[in-house]
């Protein structure tokens, strides 16, 4: 099933789903979603994202734990079914293959995909890839397990209307 919210899913609904919020929600729309299959999506990076400040002063560049980060939120919208969201949610466990190839700077758009390899009971394995410009500039292998969270008060049930 593809779900599009008029072609795309914004940072509202997108915050109706992931827990996340500034500064660490690294997704600013979905514009593609099929559960349990795939998704795409993008971050816009301007000179105000936090971790420019520091990393690093006077050549700032998007460190590579925050890329993957933002291809682990992608990556957990689509790893979760359509019964499962009422209180649970996909916590990252592991990090394989993980390739960075280009730089990612002020200015630039980080698109990223989201593909499921393989799901079993409470895990998922997704591939992430995020480029800038066509331009490949971070890959890598995540595994989540998937968690019932008491009280988390989220409801990623948006995504299957």
């Amino acid at each position: 099933m593809a779900i599009e919210i008029g072609n795309s899913m914004d940072i509202l609904k997108i915050m109706e789903v992931l827990p996340h919020r500034y500064p660490m929600l690294l997704v600013d729309r979905i514009t593609h979603f099929e559960t349990m299959k795939c998704a795409s999506g993008f971050k816009n990076l301007t000179i105000n994202e936090h971790f420019f400040q520091g990393h690093f002063p006077g050549m700032p560049l998007m460190p590579g734990v925050y890329m993957i980060e933002a291809l682990a939120q992608l990556g957990g919208t689509i790893i979760l079914g359509k019964d499962d969201f009422l209180r649970r949610t996909a916590f990252l466990t592991g990090i394989d293959k993980a390739k960075f190839r280009r730089p990612v700077v002020p200015g630039d758009r980080l698109d990223m995909t989201a593909t499921v390899l393989r799901t079993r009971k409470n895990m998922g394995w997704v591939l992430g890839e995020a480029r800038v410009e066509d331009k490949l500039a971070c890959s890598a292998e995540l595994m989540f397990s998937i968690a019932t969270v008491t009280n988390f008060g989220m409801d990623a049930a948006v995504l299957h209307e």
